[in-house]
């Protein structure tokens, strides 16, 4: 790829990346670490990486589940056939990301716009639902380490349901 194409392909990201008023850091040409804001996953980091053919997009989405394995994956499977532009995978530790590929000629503004939304679509829209499959048990804990505490519950209400569905907190651990 010549000088000038990977130029380009950097005008083109800074300005939907600046026009969409997302946070950003370039710290070489071709390569760019997006935040992208949500709501119930507050903040997905993305790298955006120029190579020779394509423009690959990553995001950190979740690490690997500490139960419930085959319908945290199954759930991320079928959601995979519902996605634009990027997928769902694991790495060897078994973190859960989103990436995808995209040809460098299709790289444009809309596109780019397109791909960022359905990574933010993905991972904040699927955020909660993933910690309920993959991390009940340690949100059961967390939830009753915090109320015994008279700690605020805030940022744990989305998940009020798998308390309730328990009956009951889980005991507490000595650790």
């Amino acid at each position: 790829m010549s000088a000038t194409t990977r130029d380009s392909l950097d005008r083109v990201i800074r300005t939907t990346l600046d026009s969409d008023e997302l946070e950003y850091e370039h710290p070489e040409t071709g390569r760019f670490f997006v935040a992208l804001p949500g709501n119930k996953k507050l903040r997905t980091n993305c790298w955006l990486i120029v190579t020779e053919h394509a423009l690959l997009v990553e995001a950190f989405v979740c690490r690997q589940p500490d139960e419930a394995h085959e319908e945290f994956y199954r759930h991320v499977l079928r959601r995979n056939a519902r996605l634009y532009g990027v997928h769902y995978t694991v790495d060897s530790a078994g973190d859960l990301y989103l990436v995808g590929r995209t040809a460098l000629h299709a790289v444009t503004s809309e596109e780019l716009d397109r791909i960022l939304g359905q990574v933010l679509d993905a991972a904040d829209g699927d955020f909660n639902t993933l910690l309920e499959i993959g991390f009940a048990t340690a949100i059961r804990r967390e939830w009753g380490w915090r109320e015994s505490r008279g700690e605020s519950l805030a940022n744990l209400r989305a998940f009020s349901s798998l308390v309730e569905r328990q009956g009951a907190l889980p005991p507490m651990s000595e650790e």
